[in-house]
């Protein structure tokens, strides 16, 4: 009978707890939903620009599922490629052949690279046919000269991964570690005592921000030595922006962390908000391609913060791009951490004895 009294009582309280049956029953439909979206997306065509090669190779490419867009009298690759959205420029000047590619994803860069060395070859042997067997053992390897705009032959898919990770894992542990600790001052009365006092709630929200952001402040500066010291990822812009980003970032998990837990009255269910606030940041953060989703689901990365500082980590990390290129992304990043530190400041209002 006590075991059926435990039994009972443990029903009851879980009945109760709407979120946490949210959690056990809705919430993993969600997230499925989200991965198969994420996961299902349509292919995207490669795209490619093309100078003085004939139309033999056009049209395989095309075969290919490859979009060629044609160019003449281009002075260089690298401005082309950034000014058409192209994933690679293929220049033919008389025996002398050079591929460009973007090697952004450096696993599409390696499919696409092969893909034009088999058409290449395809051809080159179709032109060699009736000429003499020392030019017969000629190769794409030998005619085809290869140049990356970003990274190199030897990047690898966690080159351009890595500078997402260390912001990824910035954010979700100041966002819990900030949320733990207001519950705490929380669940033992703390805040409330502190809000009967003639403290203004701009004061409170100040203090908790620089009280926990020293630590953030800490604690991102260690992520990113180690990132790039010891684990020897990419680094290729300011290590100073690096940081910056960084900061910034914790700033945003820092007050969205304060703010969540508002709605929480445990430690369980701050743990709760994970999978609706951290796993949906993992997929729209550019570890996965966006390019692949529905216009309307893409719409959803607009409002991850992990979105804008993955993309300015990439940049500076991995394209090696400067303070004005990262700017915008910055200025995103300071402009939702003002939001949440703004609401922060309403939902404080009902802490306040009258």
């Amino acid at each position: 009978m006590r075991t059926v009294a435990v039994i009972k009582r443990i029903f009851q309280q879980m009945l109760r707890d709407k979120r946490a049956m949210a959690l056990l029953f809705i919430v993993p439909l969600l997230v499925l939903t989200l991965m198969n979206l994420v996961f299902n997306g349509k292919t995207v065509d490669p795209i490619i620009g093309v100078e003085n090669v004939n139309q033999e190779v056009i049209n395989q490419f095309e075969k290919s599922d490859i979009i060629v867009k044609e160019f003449e009298n281009v002075s260089g690759a690298e401005s082309i490629i950034k000014n058409h959205g192209l994933d690679a420029f293929l220049k033919e000047d008389n025996d002398k052949t050079t591929l460009t590619l973007l090697n952004e994803d450096p696993t599409v860069s390696k499919g696409l690279q092969m893909k034009i060395k088999q058409i290449l070859s395809a051809n080159l042997q179709s032109q060699l046919m009736q000429k003499s067997e020392l030019q017969m053992k000629q190769s794409p390897q030998d005619t085809l000269k290869t140049n990356y705009l970003y990274g190199s032959e030897n990047t690898e898919f966690f080159d351009v991964m890595s500078p997402i990770l260390i912001g990824f894992f910035v954010f979700f542990f100041v966002f819990l570690i900030s949320g733990m600790g207001l519950l705490k001052e929380k669940t033992t009365g703390t805040l409330e005592r502190l809000m009967a006092t003639p403290i203004r709630r701009g004061e409170i929200v100040v203090a908790y921000l620089i009280g926990f952001g020293v630590f953030a402040v800490i604690q991102t500066i260690i992520v990113v030595l180690f990132a790039i010291n010891v684990l020897d990822i990419v680094l290729i812009g300011s290590i100073w922006n690096v940081i910056l980003i960084n900061l910034l970032l914790s700033l945003v998990a820092l007050s969205l962390g304060l703010l969540l837990s508002s709605f929480a009255a445990s430690e369980f269910q701050m743990v709760q908000f994970i999978p609706i606030v951290i796993i949906p940041q993992v997929f729209f953060s550019g570890i996965f391609p966006l390019e692949g989703m529905a216009n309307w689901l893409k719409m959803f990365s607009k409002i991850m913060p992990i979105y804008y500082a993955g993309d300015a980590l990439i940049g500076v990390m991995y394209k090696g791009l400067s303070f004005s290129d990262i700017i915008n992304n910055l200025y995103i990043l300071m402009g939702l951490a003002a939001l949440f530190i703004t609401i922060n400041l309403f939902v404080l209002k009902k802490y306040r004895k009258l």
